[in-house]
C-alpha cells in the first residue's frame, strides 16, 4: 500500500472512532461529569500511566490554559506518595482505556476516603473504575488502528478528544475571553498577539519622523533619511495629521517632478488622509488592518486626530506579532 493511502486510511479510521464514542455517550453521565467539574472549588487533577497517563497530562495542561485550575497526577507517583496533592475540595479525573490499571485503582480507596468526585475516561463501562465513579464517559472504541490490536491509538485519540471537549464546554461557561486567555499566556506568539498594544511598540516623541504641510522637500529628505524608518508623517502645525510621504511616494514624486521635486514642499508631496490607528488598540488588529490595507507604515492618532506615533510593519515582526 502507497504510503499517502495508508496514513490517510488511518486518519479516517481516528476520525471515525470519535464520531462514534460521540454518538454513544450518555446524556445523563455527560450532564454529570460538566456539573461536577463546573462546581468543583478546588483543583482538577488528571490522572494516568503510560499512553493514557500522557493523555491525561494534555488534558490537564488544556482545562489550566482555559480556566480550570487543574494538576496532572502520575498514577504509579501517586501511590507512592504524591496522593498529598489531593484535597477535599478537588475532583479527580482517571483516564485507563481498560479501566483496570492497577496503579489507578489502587488510588481509589483514598479518593474515596477523603470524598473527591471521581470521573473516569474510560472503554469498559462495567469495569472496576467505573463502578466507582461518579461520572463515567465512555471511550470505547473497537480496535486500535495498528495491525497488533495492542497499540493505544484511536482509544487515546478518543479520550485525548473528549478530555479537549469538556475543557472547551467549561471555557463557554465561564464566558472565558481572549483577555482571560492571555493573562494565563503571557510568553509566546499567544502571550505577543493578545497582550501587545500599538503604543508598546510604536516610534514617537523624539523617534517619531513628522514634517509639517509647509516644510520643504529637502527638508522632507532629511527628516525621512534621519530617522530611518522610510517615511514621514505631515502634520499641521497643531499637530493634526495630514498626510504622509514615504520612499515610494518620493520615487514617484521624483518621476512626475523630476529636478523641480525640490522646490515642492511636503503639502505637494504627501499622500492625504492616510489610513491610522489608536495607541490603545491591540498590535495583533494593526497587523491585521495593515494587512488588509496592503501598508508596512501605520501612523497612529489620538481620539482628536493629531498624529502621536508611527507602526512599522518590522516593529510587528520584531515583536514575534507576526
Amino acid at each position: 500500500m502507497k504510503i499517502y493511502e495508508s496514513i490517510k486510511e488511518e486518519l479516517l479510521k481516528e476520525a471515525s472512532a470519535i464520531t462514534t464514542v460521540a454518538e454513544a455517550l450518555d446524556p445523563s453521565q455527560v450532564e454529570k461529569a460538566f456539573t461536577l467539574l463546573r462546581d468543583c472549588r478546588g483543583k482538577v487533577v488528571v490522572t494516568g500511566i503510560g499512553k493514557a497517563g500522557i493523555i491525561a497530562r494534555k488534558i490537564s495542561a488544556t482545562l489550566a490554559s482555559t480556566g480550570t485550575t487543574s494538576i496532572f497526577l502520575h498514577a504509579a507517583e501517586g501511590i507512592h506518595g504524591d496522593l498529598g496533592m489531593l484535597s477535599r475540595d478537588d475532583l479527580v479525573i482517571a483516564v485507563s482505556n481498560s479501566g483496570k490499571t492497577p496503579e489507578i485503582l489502587a488510588i481509589i480507596p483514598f479518593v474515596k476516603f477523603i470524598g473527591i468526585p471521581l470521573i473516569s475516561l474510560t472503554g469498559d463501562a462495567e469495569s472496576q473504575l467505573a463502578k466507582a465513579s461518579d461520572a463515567v464517559l465512555s471511550t470505547k472504541v473497537d480496535a486500535e488502528l495498528e495491525p497488533l490490536g495492542m497499540v493505544p491509538t484511536s482509544s487515546t485519540t478518543v479520550a485525548l478528544a473528549l478530555g479537549d471537549a469538556l475543557a472547551i464546554a467549561l471555557l463557554k461557561d465561564k464566558n472565558f475571553s481572549l483577555q482571560d486567555f492571555a493573562r494565563v499566556h503571557p510568553g509566546g506568539a499567544i502571550g505577543k498577539r493578545l497582550l501587545l498594544k500599538v503604543r508598546d511598540l510604536m516610534h514617537k516623541d523624539d523617534d517619531l519622523p513628522r514634517v509639517y504641510l509647509d516644510t520643504s522637500m529637502q527638508n522632507v529628505i532629511l527628516e525621512m533619511t534621519s530617522k530611518k524608518l522610510g517615511c514621514t508623517l505631515v502634520d499641521d502645525h497643531s499637530g493634526m495629521l495630514k498626510g504622509i510621504i514615504t520612499d515610494g511616494d518620493l520615487r514617484r514624486q521624483l518621476q512626475a517632478k523630476g529636478d523641480g521635486l525640490l522646490r515642492h514642499n511636503a503639502g505637494d508631496c504627501m499622500t492625504e488622509n492616510p489610513k491610522s490607528a489608536r495607541a490603545d488598540d491591540l498590535a495583533a488588529a494593526a497587523l491585521a488592518f495593515m494587512e488588509e490595507h496592503s501598508i508596512t507604515m501605520l501612523p497612529i492618532v489620538d481620539d482628536s486626530g493629531k498624529a502621536v506615533g508611527l507602526l512599522h510593519m518590522h516593529d510587528l515582526i520584531s515583536a514575534g506579532v507576526v
